[in-house]
């Protein structure tokens, strides 16, 4: 049965009731999967990718990313996503709201031999429409490292040789390399759900306030308190080393019926759902290249 979420954020007493009575969503949400293609046996690893990407120039370099990703050749552990469900208030009603998220942040690569690859926010957007998918709100985010079955503390790794080194492949395969070891010492499973470790790429109403701008949230420390807290002040070029692509199925389930996230975010009642920084009139960033910034 489809109904509107929007007639309950007003609901009249005999509808209360009838919400109240038990539904075959009840059993609990459903696994999801990503629809990509699987990865071909000959795929390139995350050390093969890492070598070649060295010394491009940022639009080759993230095309590059793309081309892999949306030809299957990321982990079986990166398909599989998970929700999370979250009680909400509206104007003194009660709401159940579940999205279904990434376990990690994006990764190329098999299951043994990956790399984090973090992406401006054009690429970003490019491969959530691919899977029509999003980007999620830094309330989700909170959500999202609340729900991980495992959290692992953010780790900071210092430039070398200048400022910009914190955005170049180098310091993707050293940062990725940190997560595994922290992975490894805390038993971690490579199928877990984890959060904690980056700071998400975000929508927010700062982005379209500051066009040509990335929106940043997170990386919580261990008491749940994010150690970045909302920032659009950097270039959408500046691709840093601890950014991280949380992809989020655009498919919700909204007090058990089926919602579309982009949809909700745009609302000026429901967003307050799923967000805590407003409505979005354009929950979504634009997919034009980045400008050029030098070879990564």
């Amino acid at each position: 049965m489809i109904c509107s979420i929007r007639a309950r954020v007003h609901a009249i007493p005999w509808l209360a009731l009838l919400m109240s009575l038990p539904s075959a969503c009840d059993s609990g949400p459903p696994p999801r999967d990503l629809d990509l293609p699987p990865r071909a046996p000959n795929a390139i690893g995350g050390e093969g990718l890492a070598a070649h990407l060295q010394g491009m120039e940022l639009a080759d370099r993230e095309e590059q990313v793309y081309r892999e990703f949306t030809a299957g050749n990321v982990p079986s552990w990166f398909r599989r996503l998970r929700p999370v469900t979250v009680e909400r208030s509206i104007d003194g009603t009660e709401h159940q709201v579940t999205f279904w998220v990434a376990p990690d942040y994006l990764a190329v690569g098999s299951d043994e031999d990956y790399l984090h690859v973090p992406l401006s926010p054009q690429t970003a957007q490019r491969i959530a429409d691919l899977l029509d998918a999003s980007l999620p709100t830094p309330f989700m985010v909170d959500q999202v490292w609340r729900a991980a079955g495992s959290r692992l503390a953010p780790q900071r790794i210092p430039p070398q040789d200048s400022v910009q080194s914190v955005r170049t492949v180098g310091h993707f395969v050293r940062h990725t390399s940190v997560i595994q070891g922290q992975r490894m010492l805390k038993h971690v499973s490579p199928d877990a759900f984890v959060a904690g470790h980056k700071k998400d790429i975000v929508l927010s109403p700062e982005v379209q306030a500051n066009p040509g701008n990335v929106a940043v949230y997170g990386m919580h420390g261990t008491d749940g308190t994010p150690t970045q807290g909302l920032s659009a002040t950097g270039r959408s070029e500046w691709v840093y080393y601890n950014h991280g692509v949380r992809l989020v199925d655009r498919r919700i389930l909204v007090d058990g019926v089926e919602e579309d996230l982009v949809q909700l975010l745009r609302d000026p009642a429901l967003a307050r759902l799923l967000s805590t920084v407003g409505p979005l009139e354009r929950p979504r960033y634009p997919t034009d290249p980045p400008p050029p910034d030098g070879k990564q």
